[in-house]
């Protein structure tokens, strides 16, 4: 049911993120996907049922230097609208923490934008905790 993405999964994953409110990713969809098939550090996996994928996460692995454990960062973590509540989203999550403790992460970090109440429901029950200042600096606007 959970396997890593594939050059193939590419509109079905823009499908997915125009849900979430990311729409026309269609363009640069498969390039995207083929970067991090190459990219060591990069983990994305679709839930897929009776041949149709439902969920998708992208997590990426981030090595630390001045600490021993390094940390995994989710960047994306979406489910179908017409089967959420059904545990697609803990089984990502699930598989995916055990793959961080595989390679010695000390803590799995989101960013998940504040109109999203429902999301942060999911990850508080899921052990996520809300650690205030986060900054950034847009390079291209």
């Amino acid at each position: 049911m959970i396997r890593p993405i594939q050059a193939n999964d590419a509109s079905r994953i823009s499908e997915l993120l125009a849900q979430m409110g990311y729409p026309n990713t269609e363009s640069f969809m498969s390039s995207k996907i083929s970067k991090f098939l190459k990219d060591e550090n990069e983990c994305s996996l679709v839930y897929e049922e009776s041949g149709k994928v439902l969920g998708f996460i992208s997590m990426h692995f981030i090595p630390q230097i001045a600490v021993e454990g390094d940390f995994a960062r989710i960047s994306y973590l979406v489910v179908d609208e017409n089967t959420r509540g059904k545990n697609i989203g803990k089984k990502l999550l699930d598989y995916c923490e055990k793959l961080a403790v595989e390679r010695d992460c000390d803590r799995i970090e989101l960013h998940s934008n504040f109109t999203r109440e429902a999301a942060h429901r999911f990850y508080f029950r899921e052990g996520f905790e809300d650690v205030p200042k986060y900054l950034v600096k847009y390079l291209k606007k």
